[in-house]
């Protein structure tokens, strides 16, 4: 055996003599210089211009759909959304994505390379086109009956979550809440707590819209309670804050709303976001205004109803110095100073001056609408008590003149203060004069009368109650 050599089979000579196939370039060494000199032409050139450029890159010949291809394609389609939108080609806008511009795109990449390019298209239109409501609606509408087509069900959700909120903008409550009432009843199959959050803060906004608060503080809860769950960004926290604010607003309770703004304000200052930011700031001064006059005024109502207080107007100055208010200076900012001034001066002259002034900043917003119209109320009833309160009898026109608005509605505020129980007389419209009464005070006797004889009522029907049961079972 030692002495043996071992036999090694040679190697077969075809099989040896077979050439190498060529490797083949992979999809990443793909030549697409000539689309990347496409996308870099169009940076000088005007959007009209860069419209074809773009499309023939989307649509160009080869059909490459490499990693590098893809990437330029992608970036292809979000500055031909660009372009349209600063263009103002809107319809094109509407069947970009759904049309046969991204078809072989789309058709090329993967369902989550679709969801995505579409959703970040979808954002930047809202974004570059912020107005545009009914655009945005279409292009919603567009996406939403392409992924059923497509079977894409999270992308649908997404754009519906998206549509929902576009119909909220545009005062489409009814259509918003039939649309997230049905995604809701999906989502929380699902368990998706990111995509529930969006949809019960919306919900949230729609009820508020509807006036409906019992509702909004309960959508509003269960949005919260999914963010609890899951990490929030700060974007969205931010929305969330903001609500809350609103709806405690809505409630009258100043502090914690100027609270909750607060932490959505500093939340979007970080972000520097001031699109977003400044409506906080207005929402801040707007609680500091209303806490400093409804105190002042429930101050006065315990009988020195002269009194003026400059708390308020020291607190929105205290607010809006230093370098918050030289980043976020502007009419907005004007616009509540000067509120705040005539308010704290009780100036219903001054205020209406300052309503025609900034129509704008003022009358755009609901939720400011709303307050300021609850404070020309609260500022008229300080001046009309100012004024009626040294006489017992005065004409009614004097006291017009005096507040220098007209007759009627001087004498229609002082009937409704009348029946609110603020001051206790009559309108003797014959003569054309008010007679005030003095407070007197109750009869602590007649009241303790009045509750016994209330209690013996009681007492008496439910013995009469019980009589009647006896008799009928005495009858049988």
């Amino acid at each position: 055996m030692s002495g043996e050599k071992m036999e090694v089979e040679p190697l077969p000579v075809a099989a040896a003599a077979v050439p190498a196939e060529p490797i083949k370039p992979d999809d990443e060494e793909e030549d697409c210089s000539d689309l990347s000199d496409l996308l870099e032409s169009i940076n000088d050139k005007s959007a009209a211009d860069k419209i074809p450029i773009l499309t023939s890159v989307l649509n160009e010949p080869a059909n490459r759909y490499g990693p590098t291809a893809s990437a330029l394609k992608e970036r292809a389609v979000y500055a031909l959304a660009r372009a349209y939108c600063e263009d103002n080609h809107h319809d094109e806008v509407v069947s970009l994505l759904t049309g046969t511009t991204c078809a072989p795109f789309f058709a090329n990449v993967t369902k989550a390379k679709t969801a995505k390019v579409v959703r970040a298209v979808l954002d930047a239109v809202c974004a570059l086109s912020p107005d545009e409501l009914d655009m945005q609606s279409q292009i919603c509408r567009n996406i939403i009956a392409w992924c059923q087509a497509e079977k894409r069900t999270f992308l649908r959700q997404r754009v519906e979550a998206k549509l929902a909120s576009v119909l909220f903008q545009q005062d489409k409550y009814g259509e918003a809440l039939t649309l997230v009432d049905n995604l809701l009843v999906e989502l929380k199959k699902l368990d998706d707590k990111q995509l529930l959050v969006e949809v019960h803060l919306v919900e949230s906004k729609v009820h508020h819209g509807l006036r409906g608060m019992a509702k909004a503080k309960a959508a509003l809860t269960a949005s919260r309670t999914n963010a609890n769950a899951i990490y929030v960004a700060p974007a969205l926290q931010s929305e969330i804050d903001l609500m809350s604010g609103v709806l405690h607003c809505e409630e009258g309770d100043y502090d914690t709303a100027h609270s909750y703004f607060l932490e959505a304000f500093e939340q979007l200052d970080q972000l520097d976001d001031r699109e977003k930011a400044v409506p906080c700031l207005k929402y801040m001064m707007l609680c500091k205004i209303l806490d400093g006059l409804s105190k002042a005024l429930g101050i006065s109502a315990g009988g020195t109803m002269g009194i003026r207080s400059d708390r308020s107007e020291a607190d929105i100055s205290g607010m809006i110095s230093g370098k918050r208010g030289v980043k976020y200076a502007g009419s907005d900012v004007e616009a509540m100073s000067a509120i705040a001034a005539a308010a704290s001066g009780r100036s219903l002259k001054e205020y209406e001056a300052v309503l025609v002034k900034y129509p704008h900043e003022l009358q755009d917003d609901l939720l400011i609408k709303h307050h300021l119209g609850t404070l020309q109320e609260q500022l008229l009833e300080s001046n009309l008590i100012r004024i009626i309160e040294p006489y017992s009898c005065v004409e009614i026109d004097h006291v017009a003149t005096l507040i220098e608005m007209p007759l009627p509605v001087v004498e229609k505020k002082l009937s409704q203060m009348i029946l609110d129980g603020k001051f206790h007389g009559i309108l003797d419209q014959g003569k054309g004069q008010l007679i005030v009464y003095e407070d007197a005070d109750t009869d602590k006797a007649m009241e303790k009368g009045l509750k016994v004889i209330e209690n013996m009522d009681k007492v008496v029907t439910s013995l009469f109650s019980r009589s009647q049961n006896l008799r009928s079972m005495m009858s049988f």
